[in-house]
């Protein structure tokens, strides 16, 4: 059994993991988030994206990329953490990091098969879509599960102070 950590790569060898997955015929799905406190929506969602191709990668966003799209307080778990749990989940094969707002370039550099995000999205607003619609993959939006959130559950942690 691979190692979790072993499933956290850097982006060139992750480009060429997933240049040699689609060589052997296999259809690389593709998703990102800062998954700051992995939880039931988190898990439904990866499992369906999953489901919708042969490898799922995560672009994982780095600390100071959340606390520019979060604020100052977040993320929790430092990158190492989230990443690592992340790589214990059975149904993904690969997480890198990225430190831009957005991972247009990683998805260009990438290449995916298919690029998934929730259904709060429209699928042509998904940063990306370009890219994968262009290069004849396609963008699919999955259903999340209502009342599950990261912000919810900081919320709901305060508010026991």
């Amino acid at each position: 059994m691979k190692a979790t950590k072993d499933k956290i790569l850097d982006r060139h060898i992750l480009r060429q993991t997933v240049a040699g997955w689609k060589a052997l015929g296999e259809k690389v799905v593709f998703t990102n988030g800062c998954f700051d406190i992995l939880h039931l929506g988190h898990i439904d969602y990866l499992e369906k994206a999953r489901a919708l191709g042969d490898r799922l990668v995560i672009g994982l966003n780095t600390d100071s990329s959340v606390r520019r799209l979060k604020g100052e307080t977040r993320p929790l778990n430092n990158e190492y953490s989230r990443g690592r749990v992340l790589a214990s989940l059975a149904f993904v094969d690969a997480v890198t990091y990225f430190d831009e707002d957005t991972p247009y370039q990683l998805i260009g550099e990438l290449l995916p098969d298919i690029l998934v995000k929730g259904s709060d999205y429209l699928a042509e607003n998904v940063v990306g879509a370009d890219i994968v619609l262009g290069n004849g993959g396609r963008v699919e939006t999955i259903q999340l599960v209502e009342g599950y959130s990261t912000t919810n559950l900081v919320d709901k942690i305060k508010s026991l102070e």
